[in-house]
């Protein structure tokens, strides 16, 4: 059998397309076409269905096809065994965000400690395949709940207004966030509505349209240089706050019911340097919410 008519196989069927696999491979659809045609024939036996909508699994395809994904990921974790390079490098993806405005000012300290390991940054907002990338951990914000992976929450997300100090010396209640710009976030997964009622507003006040961002950075941003008022969680704004740049008026959080998670392939035990860096992250996440703990309280304002 050939190894890259085996591969092909393996290809179109993870990715669903012809196309998409010869992008994968890097060679041409009839490429694939006529490797999964040279192939069937010395297996003897049909891995696809030919119909109007493309190449469709026949039950034995399926299992068949199954067990080649197991066998090639095994293949590649054998060939890293031997590269000395692949051990001692760290690819992580983050989304841009907490990279730019939590891990990236970190990165020094985790530097001094792991001398011997490489990092490289991923910054992406886009789910990664664990299993079939060189990916060896992910930082994602959600609920923890996807398919085929390892979730492990690092920290809660907490929802707070922030605004830069001159703002916030005009704030005497809850209510008067309704008397100056608010800064929105389109792409948020969260929305002033459980905030104003854990302040004790329900139903909350109508509020005025401020700038408008696409990245929940440019909002931060904008909020420190006194744009209006934003909505915002712990990790992406406790350097501003600590230094001054932000205050988080009333000292009222709200549960966002959502958290930032260390995410690994549930396939296998993750790496001496994944758990290496694992632990010091959370080390640092501790210590800044240490440092944090000292602002907004969650559920009640700040005597």
């Amino acid at each position: 059998m050939h190894l890259n008519g085996l591969r092909a196989m393996e290809s179109v069927a993870r990715c669903g397309s012809l196309v998409k696999a010869a992008e994968e491979l890097g060679v041409s659809v009839s490429a694939v076409s006529q490797q999964i045609t040279r192939t069937e024939r010395q297996l003897g036996r049909a891995i696809f269905r030919r119909g109007g909508t493309g190449l469709v699994l026949t039950s034995f395809g399926a299992e068949f096809t199954r067990r080649l994904s197991a066998g090639f990921q095994e293949l590649s974790r054998a060939v890293a065994l031997a590269d000395e390079t692949s051990s001692k490098m760290l690819v992580v993806s983050v989304a841009p965000a907490f990279a730019s405005r939590f891990l990236v000012p970190r990165l020094n300290r985790f530097n001094l400690r792991f001398p011997e390991l490489k990092l490289r940054i991923d910054a992406s907002t886009g789910l990664v395949d664990l299993d079939h990338s060189d990916v060896d951990l992910a930082i994602r914000m959600g609920d923890g709940k996807w398919a085929g992976v390892r979730a492990e929450l690092l920290l809660a997300q907490e929802v707070f207004p922030v605004c830069a100090p001159a703002l916030a010396a005009k704030l005497r209640t809850p209510a008067d966030i309704a008397q100056l710009p608010v800064i929105s976030d389109e792409s948020t997964m969260i929305s002033w509505e459980r905030w104003f009622e854990a302040a004790g507003l329900a139903p909350y006040p109508v509020l005025p349209a401020g700038p408008s961002f696409t990245d929940p950075i440019l909002g931060i941003d904008a909020a420190i240089a006194g744009q209006g008022v934003a909505l915002a969680w712990q990790l992406l704004s406790a350097d501003a706050l600590a230094d001054g740049r932000l205050v988080a008026p009333f000292g009222i959080t709200v549960a966002s019911g959502l958290g930032y998670y260390l995410v690994t392939s549930a396939a296998e035990r993750p790496p001496r340097k994944v758990r290496d860096f694992s632990g010091w992250l959370a080390e640092e996440v501790a210590a800044t919410m240490a440092r944090f703990g000292t602002g907004p309280q969650p559920g009640k304002a700040a005597s």
